[in-house]
């Protein structure tokens, strides 16, 4: 019965959510307007963008913890820019926040490849030291929407085909992703490092190299979500998105991506960035407090690892018993 659950975690989740917005509905109807989920898929494209760059860092059995605090140091530069330069264009600003972020994953991809450090020790270093330059560089002050121009703040709220620009900025890095880790040569090279380390070495494929990349790749889309979120919700300050990272990390457990590498799939990775989403935009609609929600968080994610690990424990056994069977076909002992 878990095998089957588990083979079909993505569908499950699925349902559950379907189940949540139905049940939630039944109490209060105007949850179930149309524009009301649009509107809950946009406060949840930020996560799913960075659950995706998550992800890749998980399945070549990393884990980057500095996600929330890169966002918060480049939507932060991106914002002092706007704020003495307000004739930069949006998209420069885009692109210089994307690089920035991309810069900072490449130190993470650095300091675990060359080094040998443990990742989350490196990330837990550089998330304090982000913080830390967010303080220097603001003082410790903010930077409120009364301090941006109209056009850094319009351009997420934009409506396209009925969803604003934040929305569809979601639904791109969803394809991009989806079709770089299915068909690129570096996507399936990632899942090979993670998942079978000895394979990858017979192969060819630098494990070392492959988190490297898949570092570089998170911190560009914590960037690029650096200035989604500041204009967003248009303030900047030092604790933007303080805590974040742990909502980032239980999306991609939710939806069935392997802390330990080598399992995981963008649409699992939708699910439980929407499971969290429809968690945290239904709770205080029906009165439920924030501590209660915590808790509840809390113990989805416990039971998602437990079903993850249970899942990763049979897969264990499968691949033994068939390198047995192998081993007993060509007549080597075992």
């Amino acid at each position: 019965m878990w095998q089957k659950m588990l083979k079909h975690r993505e569908a499950l989740l699925a349902g559950v959510i379907l189940l949540m917005v139905l049940a939630i509905g039944s109490r209060v109807p105007s949850f179930l307007r149309p524009g009301n989920l649009v509107e809950i898929f946009n406060d949840t494209s930020i996560l799913i963008i960075l659950a995706l760059g998550q992800m890749m860092v998980l399945l070549t059995k990393g884990i980057d913890l500095s996600m929330a605090a890169n966002l918060a140091l480049t939507g932060m530069i991106v914002a002092l820019l706007n704020f003495h330069h307000p004739e930069i264009p949006v998209w420069v600003l885009l692109v210089i926040a994307t690089l920035l972020g991309l810069v900072m994953g490449m130190i993470n991809g650095l300091l675990v490849w060359k080094l040998g450090i443990p990742a989350i020790v490196v990330t837990l270093g550089t998330m304090s030291i982000y913080r830390g330059i967010i303080f220097l560089l603001s003082n410790g002050g903010w930077i409120n929407a009364h301090q941006m121009s109209s056009d850094f703040l319009g351009l997420p709220r934009t409506e396209l085909l009925g969803m604003p620009v934040l929305s569809w900025c979601a639904v791109a890095a969803l394809l991009l992703v989806g079709y770089f880790l299915l068909y690129s040569r570096t996507g399936r090279a990632m899942y090979t490092a993670g998942g079978n380390a000895t394979a990858a070495y017979y192969t060819g494929i630098n494990a070392g190299k492959m988190q490297f990349v898949s570092f570089s790749l998170s911190g560009a889309l914590a960037g690029f979500c650096g200035y989604l979120w500041i204009s967003r919700f248009a303030v900047a300050y030092v604790d933007v998105a303080n805590g974040f990272e742990l909502q980032i990390v239980a999306a991609c457990v939710i939806g069935g991506i392997s802390t330990m590498g080598g399992i995981g799939r963008v649409w699992g990775c939708l699910m439980g960035a929407l499971f969290l989403g429809v968690i945290n935009n239904a709770l205080p609609v029906i009165g439920i407090s924030p501590f209660w929600q915590m808790a509840i968080s809390g113990a989805v994610i416990v039971i998602a690892v437990l079903l993850n690990e249970r899942g990763n424990k049979r897969k264990g056994r499968l691949i033994l018993r068939d390198v047995a069977l192998s081993r007993q076909k060509e007549g080597v002992k075992p």
